[in-house]
């Protein structure tokens, strides 16, 4: 029977059956409690936890591990990433990811995972033979990323926070739609008068840089209006698109509005306007992507695309759990929609006496913090009511 620390830290050891005596369950409940928690009720659930909290019970982590061969810890790699205002967002990816995995019964064991191929392979591989993890989540995934294909050849439970971008689909995963995100942006600045947008992008070739390029190409082409010379591309440096966005800017008849596939590049149009004695918003429109904790602090504040990621976080859990239990059952894939979320610098196009559509994307809110932009001037009647005419007429 397994044994924990000593009931009010003397005597005998907080057992098991113990714990199912404080909480009105069987050991067997108990026991599910500790090793399967996705198969009891939520308030079941609940008050065997808070008697194993109450009793300071500690199953013997060990022996557990020798029993079942699993260590109940799943491993996420930690890549170096360059500093940017998108940096904290994954903060919220791996917070929900731990808890949700925690209320699984997983562990979220972090490791540092190196530049490289080989070398991140053999991190991977060093944890497998050292029995350390049962499983891992995969993020930052990328056209020729060898990981997805790697774990699926050795039978390694898998799920990765986004798409492999291969030819060929492999394992389960969980991704924000980010041409979805991107078409949004677009829809959004045409109803507020907007016909010439630019795209500031990644350079080419990254998987998710280019399908949020795809989406603002694709909605441009859905309205109706050019796209030629309207892309620019920058990697995800605000001083690198500070140059970057300046052929939009510029060129004859500029821009007025510019779609940014990051935050980070946003602030560089932000810098980039600001040079040239030009408004955020009053000048140009200007729309980011990943709704950093930066862009309401903005002045302009930023439009910019939300990602759900506390539901990515709690869906990689999901599938994980699934995978582990069923390592045969078919793969699933979860592609969900950000969410468009309007403030200040996304503002009518000035030039725009129409007045324009007001139905905004299926997938945008304003933030409560921000006004609604002012009505458009209002256009002169032609035939001004006269004394033989009302105005109802």
């Amino acid at each position: 029977m397994a044994r924990g620390r000593s009931a009010g830290g003397g005597g005998r050891p907080v057992t098991l059956a113990m714990v199912a005596q404080r909480a009105g369950v069987s050991a067997q409940t108990v026991s599910n409690a500790l090793n399967s928690p996705e198969l009891l009720a939520g308030e079941t659930l609940e008050r065997v936890r808070r008697a194993i909290a109450d009793l300071d019970y500690r199953p013997h982590q060990a022996a557990r591990s020798l029993r079942t061969r699993s260590s109940r810890l799943i491993g996420y790699g930690v890549a170096p990433t360059p500093p940017s205002i998108s940096t904290s967002v994954l903060d919220r990816f791996l917070h929900a990811l731990s808890d949700s995995a925690d209320l699984a019964g997983y562990r979220v064991l972090l490791f540092a995972a190196p530049v490289g191929a080989d070398d991140e392979q053999e991190r991977y591989d060093q944890l497998l033979r050292d029995h350390s993890v049962d499983a891992f989540v995969l993020s930052n995934t990328h056209r020729g990323d060898r990981r997805p294909g790697w774990l699926a050849k050795r039978e390694i439970p898998f799920v990765a926070f986004g798409r492999s971008w291969a030819a060929r689909d492999i394992g389960d995963w969980v991704d924000v739609d980010g041409a979805q995100g991107t078409a949004d942006a677009v829809d959004h600045l045409v109803a507020a008068g907007h016909r010439k947008i630019g795209l500031l992008g990644w350079p080419r070739g990254s998987g998710v840089g280019d399908d949020r390029a795809r989406g603002w190409r694709e909605a441009m082409e859905r309205h109706g209006l050019p796209v030629r010379g309207l892309r620019q591309a920058a990697e995800d440096d605000a001083k690198a698109a500070q140059l970057a966005v300046a052929p939009l800017l510029d060129g004859p008849g500029g821009v007025t509005a510019v779609v940014a596939v990051s935050d980070t590049l946003a602030l560089g149009v932000y810098r980039a306007l600001r040079e040239r004695g030009r408004t955020p918003g009053a000048d140009v429109a200007v729309v980011g992507f990943d709704d950093s904790p930066a862009a309401a602090l903005l002045s302009p504040s930023l439009s910019s695309l939300h990602q759900p990621l506390e539901e990515v976080g709690r869906a990689c859990t999901r599938l994980l759990v699934a995978r582990l239990k069923d390592p045969r059952a078919a793969p699933q894939r979860l592609l969900l929609a950000p969410e468009l979320v309007v403030r200040e610098s996304s503002a009518p196009h000035p030039g725009s006496l129409a007045d324009p559509p007001r139905d905004e994307p299926p997938h945008s809110r304003r933030d409560p913090h921000t006004p609604p932009p002012p009505d458009p001037p209002a256009v002169p009647d032609a035939h001004p009511p006269t004394a033989n005419r009302t105005a109802s007429e």
